[in-house]
């Protein structure tokens, strides 16, 4: 099964992208434009323009929500408010590490206690963090800046932070510019994987600070970033900024680097890897909630071995997707 966020509403959906034709099995409340979600077990963390919605994946329901302490002040949907952003949680399952976008603009990184079911830490990040990112051995947490061009390392003890500039275009046009992060992955060295509009691919090295780059063919503007196997893949929205392509999907090896681009006919915001159980064919799931205008009340299967789409309806704007490791 994969979860997706219904930004446009208040649920977290179980999908089964097998059943195309109804592949929405259930839609649970957890709380107000829902943004992304997080998966330990048989819980998911959802983050919510409210709070934190606890979710027992037994027994599909809202267990809690655990209020933000830089709390949102009004309730309201898309892209600019208020509200948990990007979720991380740790790998027992014990601590979830939320971004926090302020009335105000400015953002905050919370490490909540999910026994206690309270926020036990805060620390300034950069501004709107789409994405929250934990290192292999949970010492240190990633926000991705959108408007900050910057990522800011976070060692989850201490809530010691650290900035890095990542600006492979520069920082001009602040925040009009289109040549800034969206969300990220992390290699095997522990690298941060950051692509821009399908012409850069910033590689991060969160212990130093260095940043390299290397080329990108997709000529997009990118979003969703995902990981899997030695294969990354990423979303490109179309001609913003200095991209001037169309809609696709990059899949890169990260090895040779070479890269098939894959024409799409829709917008799209997040990707995840999912395996049918039945047959092991190998998929990107990409979801149809984008955070800007164009966005559509479905998911997109691409085989990741013929490159065939599949178009499947999910009503309500899914945003974010995280696949359950193991069925409960």
């Amino acid at each position: 099964m994969v979860l997706a966020t219904d930004a446009a509403g208040a649920d977290l959906l179980v999908i089964n992208p097998a059943d195309s034709g109804s592949p929405v099995e259930q839609r649970i409340p957890v709380g107000q434009a829902p943004w992304d979600v997080a998966v330990s077990d048989t819980r998911a963390f959802v983050s919510t323009a409210e709070g934190v919605a606890v979710v027992d994946l037994v027994e599909r329901r809202r267990t809690s929500l655990i209020p933000y302490v830089n709390p949102a002040g009004s309730i309201s949907q898309g892209e600019y408010r208020p509200g948990g952003t990007g979720i991380a949680v740790s790998a027992d399952g014990s601590t979830v590490y939320v971004a926090v976008l302020r009335a105000d603009g400015t953002s905050a990184l919370e490490k909540v206690d999910v026994q206690e079911g309270r926020t036990i830490g805060t620390v300034e990040v950069g501004l709107r963090p789409f994405d929250i990112l934990l290192s292999a051995d949970g010492s240190e947490v990633y926000t991705i800046d959108h408007d900050s061009f910057s990522v800011h390392v976070v060692n989850t003890e201490t809530l010691i932070v650290r900035r890095i500039e990542v600006a492979p275009f520069g920082t001009q046009g602040g925040l009009a510019s289109w040549e800034k992060p969206h969300y990220g992955a992390i290699d095997d060295a522990g690298n941060l994987l950051l692509p821009y509009q399908g012409l850069a691919l910033a590689i991060v090295n969160p212990a130093s600070g260095a940043v390299s780059v290397e080329e990108m063919t997709a000529n997009s503007h990118q979003h969703g970033t995902a990981l899997v196997d030695g294969t990354l893949l990423v979303i490109g929205t179309g001609a913003f900024g200095n991209a001037t392509g169309s809609p696709n999907l990059t899949v890169r090896d990260t090895e040779t680097n070479a890269e098939r681009i894959v024409p799409l006919d829709r917008l799209h915001e997040t990707v995840v890897p999912w395996t049918d159980p039945a047959t092991g064919e190998a998929y990107a799931l990409l979801s149809g909630g984008y955070t800007r205008d164009g966005f559509w009340p479905g998911v997109t299967l691409v085989d990741l071995e013929t490159f065939e789409q599949q178009e499947l309806a999910v009503p309500g704007r899914p945003q974010s997707l995280a696949v359950i490791p193991v069925a409960p």
